[in-house]
């Protein structure tokens, strides 16, 4: 990208009050963010540049907010092209640049920012956080295992819809069961929550958690794993690790934790991953017997496959996950086949139905049993995607061709 010329740049007429480190605040029409409409992010008109001070912001009640432009802490987000529509405010903690909106107040010792509010647009869905959520409620497991993962989970009180057993390291949390299936809207109330946080945008609807809408008129603010908004504006294109990040990053933001340990080690576990390179293919078989549902193009099941160096056969559908055909998964005759094991559909129970099927049986994968495994819960997006991209990887080395 080229750089700014000085006659490019904008006013230098405006300078910080108070001292700070590794604050940014990004201002721009065009700049970043590829894909981050679910941060909510604006940027008044102008561009930023690298060593040029943002103006002072003032929000009743908080300390004055100095804040410096400068692209260097936002190298995965640069963008020449992409508008987007939010204030983005970027705080370093330790390595991870951490976006957020609103206004971060210096404290006088310098010992590091200080969120003191928070304004989220969670895929449609706007609200604000003044203080950390205390009492959460999680529905399905990938809203449970990020908040654990973070080491929130004190602030749990209770989890619904879960999509199979924790992972080991916290097995031992001891977390109330409100509900196997989704938690009505008065169960949700009874435990008297101050945040629910979703993994699909259906959980809250009438018949399930209840309205996003209503609950935020009853003080409990609500928020849907990114990956999953549905509506144009916020439906990710396509779901990439950055992604990932960002929700981690937001959720640590909401909950004033810090992202950056889990974020490195997410990406030093991507980092370990060696892509196949021998052309292999690949069927993500989800669910289903008559009609197979599976992993498609734009969601986790085609991130981690291509994090595999695996081409999906689903791939040019325009979804995370989609009904397929029998008929089209024998005429590409995948050279390996993800099986997600879940309580109500097993990977054994997939197995059984594959070597069965007069259509199937004769698959090279099939005859072969060149399966991969992996659990319900980490085949959707969020904290586990990238150790189930590792494990995957390692199940994939092991098999014989």
């Amino acid at each position: 990208m080229a750089s700014a010329s000085a006659a490019d740049a904008p006013s230098r007429d405006f300078a910080p009050t108070v001292p700070f480190t590794g604050i940014t605040i990004v201002q721009s029409t065009t700049h970043p963010v590829s894909h981050r409409r679910a941060l909510g992010l604006y940027r008044p008109p102008g561009r930023f540049w690298p060593g040029v001070p943002a103006p002072v912001l003032e929000r009743p009640g908080f300390r004055s907010c100095s804040l410096a432009a400068s692209r260097a802490l936002l190298p995965a987000y640069a963008h020449p092209e992409v508008p987007v529509s939010r204030l983005a405010i970027a705080v370093s903690l330790g390595s991870a640049a951490l976006l957020l909106s609103g206004c971060v107040a210096v404290p006088a010792n310098g010992t590091g920012p200080i969120v003191s509010s928070v304004s989220i647009d969670n895929c449609g869905t706007k609200f604000s956080v003044d203080k950390a959520p205390e009492r959460v409620i999680t529905i399905k497991s990938t809203s449970t295992e990020m908040l654990l993962a973070l080491g929130l989970g004190d602030r749990i009180i209770g989890t619904g819809f879960q999509d199979g057993p924790l992972p080991e390291e916290w097995a031992d949390s001891d977390i109330p069961v409100l509900s196997e299936m989704v938690p009505g809207q008065e169960a949700v109330l009874e435990e008297e929550p101050d945040f629910v946080y979703a993994g699909w945008e259906s959980n809250f609807s009438p018949e399930g958690a209840g309205d996003r809408a209503e609950l935020q008129d009853l003080g409990v603010n609500t928020y849907v794993s990114p990956a999953a908004c549905k509506e144009a504006a916020y439906k990710p294109a396509k779901l990439d690790f950055d992604e990932i990040f960002d929700e981690i990053t937001e959720v640590a933001m909401i909950f004033e934790a810090d992202p950056s340990t889990l974020i490195e080690a997410q990406k030093e576990t991507v980092a370990g991953i060696d892509a196949d390179e021998r052309g292999l293919s690949a069927l993500w078989y989800s669910s289903g017997t008559d009609v197979p549902y599976v992993g498609a193009g734009i969601g986790a099941p085609q991130l981690v496959l291509e994090t595999l160096g695996l081409e999906n056969i689903a791939g040019d559908i325009d979804d995370t996950w989609s009904p397929f055909a029998w008929e089209a998964v024998v005429d590409a005759n995948p050279d390996v086949i993800v099986l997600v094991d879940a309580t109500w559909n097993t990977a054994e129970s997939k197995i059984a139905l594959l070597e069965s099927n007069p259509a199937t049986k004769n698959l090279d994968a099939v005859k072969n049993a060149r399966y991969l495994y992996i659990p319900f819960a980490a085949g959707e997006a969020g904290v586990r995607t990238a150790p189930a991209a590792a494990d995957l990887a390692d199940q994939l080395k092991a098999l014989d061709f």
